[in-house]
């Protein structure tokens, strides 16, 4: 799969981020974007990467600025699980296992094929206080080796006024429940 976009698309992507975030400003107090841009400019393969997560419904967005590694965060900030990426089963052992009705991925080799990360519950949990989702939807989250060894893996959503975290058969997919994306720019 060829990573990179046309100099027209790489110019519509960086527009509708702009756009996103001069409109959600809460998101990301004290980044203004121009700090953003030259990263973005600098890395086409993370421009098509955003991209990826654009056409697959995410909505991505800056939400924080990692000091340390200096790299500015991107999540999806759709308002439900974004809708491209739902109906898959946690990662490829899973996707391996099933017999019958296979989803046509995993939540994992997705990410990984669109160069993401999936948010680990803390982060789910973090930046749930910036941006209100999965109401209606649920996200895989990273799920630990200990509970994926044995045959698990974990999934949030908010409800009742809280985010919830639960266990299912890593195997198991439906059609609300997809990820969330994250990226390092």
């Amino acid at each position: 799969m060829k990573k990179e976009l046309s100099n027209d698309d790489k110019i519509e992507v960086l527009r509708l981020l702009e756009d996103r975030f001069e409109k959600n400003i809460s998101r990301h107090k004290n980044i203004d974007f121009s700090e953003v841009l030259p990263k973005l400019e600098t890395n086409p393969d993370k421009i098509w990467s955003l991209n990826m997560m654009e056409l697959s419904g995410g909505e991505p967005d800056v939400v924080d600025f990692d000091e340390e590694s200096e790299e500015f965060i991107f999540i999806d900030c759709s308002k439900e699980s974004p809708l491209g990426r739902r109906s898959l089963c946690y990662d490829r052992k899973a996707l391996d296992s099933r017999r019958t009705n296979k989803p046509i991925n995993s939540a994992l080799d997705f990410a990984n094929e669109i160069g993401v990360s999936i948010l680990t519950e803390n982060e789910y949990k973090l930046y749930h206080k910036l941006v209100a989702f999965d109401t209606k939807t649920s996200s895989w989250v990273l799920t630990p080796d200990e509970i994926r060894d044995l045959g698990g893996a974990i999934f949030c959503d908010f409800r009742f006024g809280r985010v919830f975290t639960y266990h299912n058969g890593a195997e198991s997919y439906y059609a609300v429940r997809g990820f969330r994306g994250m990226l390092r720019v």
